[in-house]
C-alpha cells in the first residue's frame, strides 16, 4: 500500500498513538539529512509516514531544521498531503490555551532560511497567495470538531526567527497587525510542500498567550509543559480522525503548482539539477 499522508510531530508530539505496521525508514536526500527517521506505518486503514520535526528528545532549534530534507523525504516515499501539528502563542484573547487553530495565512518575520528547492540554474516561481490547502484545512478542521476540540478556523501565523520568544514591543505590533498567532517553523513547511505539489496544512496547537498578555508573567514552564502534554493527546485524535476521513483522491490545485512555475528553458536546466529534483519536476522536465 502506497504512502499516502505524512504527519509532522511538533513540540510535545514525537510520536502517535495508533500506528500499527511500523518501521523507520532512513532517506537521504540531495540537501541532507531529516530530522530523523520517518515512521512509516499504518493509521486508519491508510499508509502514513511521521516525522518528529525536532528529532529525537528535541534536539533542533526552528533555525537549525533542515526543512528541505524534511520535505523531500516526504516527497520521495510518495506523500500527497502534509499534516503538521504545531504547538503556538495566541495573539488574540479568544484563541485561549489548548485551543486549536487551523490558519490560512502566514506572515514571514524569519532570516536567512532556505525555503525553496530550486536555484542552482532553475528557477520556479510558485504561487503563495494562500499558502494552505484549503481542502485539506476544511479536513483537518472537522476532525477536530469531531475529536471535540475548540476549533478557530483562518487566522494568520506569523513565523519568527527564535529561539527567543518576542519582545513585548513585538507582540503588541504583530496584534497591531492583526496577526493571530504565533510561532517559529511552518512557514517554511509551507513553502517547500507547495514547490513539491504537496497539499499541506498547519493544526496549531496554542500552549499560551504571548507575552502582550497582562498574565503572561504568571505562566509557569510547568503549565506550559502541562499544555503541551495535553495538546499532543487532542492532537493525535485529530490527526486520526482526518486520516479516517480523508479522500483517497485530491479535488484541489496543489497537485498542479508547478504547471506553470518553472520559468528556466528545459534546455538550460543543468541535468544534475534535473536528477536531483526527478521527483518534483519529473514530470515535467526530463
Amino acid at each position: 500500500m502506497a504512502i499516502e499522508i505524512g504527519i509532522v510531530g511538533g513540540s510535545g508530539l514525537y510520536d502517535m498513538e495508533g500506528l500499527t505496521d511500523r518501521q523507520d525508514v532512513h532517506v537521504t536526500t540531495p540537501f541532507g539529512d531529516p530530522s530523523g527517521p520517518y515512521v512509516t506505518a499504518t493509521l486508519g486503514g491508510r499508509r502514513v509516514a511521521f516525522l518528529a520535526r525536532h528529532g529525537a528528545g528535541h534536539r533542533l532549534m526552528p533555525s537549525e531544521l533542515n526543512f528541505r530534507a524534511n520535505i523531500f523525504g516526504f516527497k520521495t516515499l510518495g506523500v500527497e498531503r502534509i499534516l503538521s501539528a504545531s504547538a503556538v502563542g495566541s495573539l488574540r484573547e479568544d484563541y485561549a490555551p489548548l485551543d486549536i487553530v487551523i490558519p490560512d495565512q502566514f506572515f514571514d518575520r524569519t532570516r536567512g532560511r532556505i525555503s525553496t528547492f530550486f536555484g542552482r540554474g532553475l528557477v520556479a516561481h510558485v504561487g503563495f497567495a494562500h499558502p494552505i490547502c484549503a481542502e485539506l484545512a476544511a479536513i483537518a478542521a472537522q476532525a477536530g470538531r469531531t475529536a471535540g476540540a475548540t476549533i478557530h478556523e483562518r487566522g494568520t501565523y506569523v513565523c519568527m526567527e527564535g529561539p527567543a520568544f518576542s519582545t513585548l514591543a513585538e507582540s503588541q505590533a504583530y496584534r497591531a497587525m492583526g496577526f493571530d498567532i504565533i510561532g517559529m517553523t511552518n512557514l517554511q513547511e509551507a513553502k517547500l510542500a507547495r514547490e513539491a505539489e504537496i497539499c499541506y496544512t498547519t493544526i496549531a496547537l496554542v500552549t499560551d498567550y504571548d507575552c502582550w498578555h497582562p498574565d503572561h508573567d504568571s505562566v509557569t514552564v510547568d503549565m506550559i509543559i502541562a499544555n503541551l502534554v495535553q495538546n499532543a493527546t487532542t492532537a493525535q485524535r485529530i490527526i486520526a480522525e482526518a486520516v479516517a476521513t480523508m479522500p483517497a483522491t485530491r479535488g484541489c490545485a496543489c497537485a498542479r503548482a508547478l504547471e506553470h512555475a518553472l520559468v528556466t528553458r528545459p534546455e538550460h536546466v543543468p541535468a544534475a539539477v534535473k536528477a536531483e529534483l526527478a521527483p518534483i519536476i519529473g514530470k515535467y522536465l526530463t
